[in-house]
């Protein structure tokens, strides 16, 4: 992906302004400046590989903590405008609230967090 050019970002993959960010992610990638695959064993803290996501062009608290549940850590929320408003609808009458008050109700389940949040959310996609 690193060979490739960007309009393959641009076309291709349609990922609009992202499209020069995702090229260079994969060149850092390519030439071994950014570690990707020392995710899956480090032991560094969660918040700390956050911020470590964070130093890539592009990425923000979502992006950072979706990408841990790429690597098997499941304690970022990765909160966006569905799951928000998923979760006032089952837990708060439809009223809004926090991005607090989300953090706050999946704090019991620590590092599964994240996966408790999923399964709550698509839980009537099964019943």
């Amino acid at each position: 992906m690193a060979d490739g050019p960007l309009t393959f970002y641009v076309v291709t993959a349609r990922a609009g302004y992202r499209a020069p960010y995702l090229k260079e992610f994969a060149e850092r990638v390519a030439s071994g400046e950014l570690d990707v695959d020392g995710w899956l064993t480090t032991a560094v803290p969660t918040l700390e590989l956050i911020n470590q996501m964070k130093q890539i062009k592009g990425v923000g608290d979502y992006a950072a903590e979706s990408l841990l549940k790429l690597i098997g850590r499941y304690d970022g929320l990765a909160l966006d405008s569905w799951t928000r408003a998923k979760f006032f609808q089952v837990h708060n009458d439809g009223r809004k609230g926090s991005d607090k008050k989300i953090a706050r109700y999946y704090v019991r389940f620590k590092e599964w967090r994240a996966l408790a949040l999923w399964y709550d959310m698509t839980r009537d996609w099964i019943e």
